[in-house]
């Protein structure tokens, strides 16, 4: 019996002494979650780098096509800014999976499956890169603001750089849905109807 209790005993402090090493750690500060977002950004800039091409492929449009190759070249610029940032802060440029940017290039790789040579495939797809841009958008204007709350201007100038052009590209994009991509593709539905 004396022995179980010993154990009993052993296992409590050892609990005990974990929970007061978590209690111990500093807190989590702004700046640990501006890293945490702009490692996250940088995983997502990163995989749009290698689901552009696949979409300007597929893309019917070669407005739409062409529309996906600039976003594609200013997407590398961006990746270049964030390494910028990542040495401001004294830290290695490295992504965390970022389980939101994979759900929605999931969501575009379905599209270009189950649309296929279907007269709308041009409209999903569109669709499916403004999701990304608005991604994007709530991203950098975030972390301008925490860096401008940080004092850190310079980094601040570079993300609002990255957010001006994820704006425009936004903007663009909607341009040609409203222009074309959709009315093509409402109307040979209706043709094929």
């Amino acid at each position: 019996m004396a022995r179980r209790t010993t154990k009993r005993t052993t296992k409590k402090r050892a609990t005990k002494k974990a929970a007061a090493r978590r209690t111990r750690q500093a807190p989590k500060m702004l700046s640990d979650l501006f890293l945490e977002t702009l490692k996250d950004i940088y995983f997502a800039e990163n995989k749009i780098i290698r689901t552009l091409p696949k979409m300007a492929k597929a893309a019917h449009s070669k407005d739409l096509a062409a529309a996906f190759n600039k976003h594609l070249r200013e997407t590398q610029g961006q990746v270049k800014r964030l390494d910028q940032v990542f040495r401001m802060l004294g830290k290695p440029a490295r992504g965390r999976p970022c389980e939101a940017i994979n759900g929605i290039t999931d969501e575009g790789a379905e599209i270009m499956k189950e649309f296929k040579n279907a007269p709308a495939l041009d409209a999903g797809l569109l669709a499916a890169a403004q999701a990304v841009e608005h991604y994007e958008i709530s991203r950098y204007g975030t972390l301008r603001t925490w860096a401008e709350e940080l004092g850190m201007h310079d980094a601040a100038r570079l993300l609002q750089e990255t957010l001006n052009e994820e704006e425009a590209t936004d903007h663009a994009l909607t341009e040609l849905a409203t222009s074309v991509i959709n009315l093509e593709a409402e109307g040979e539905y209706r043709t094929a109807a």
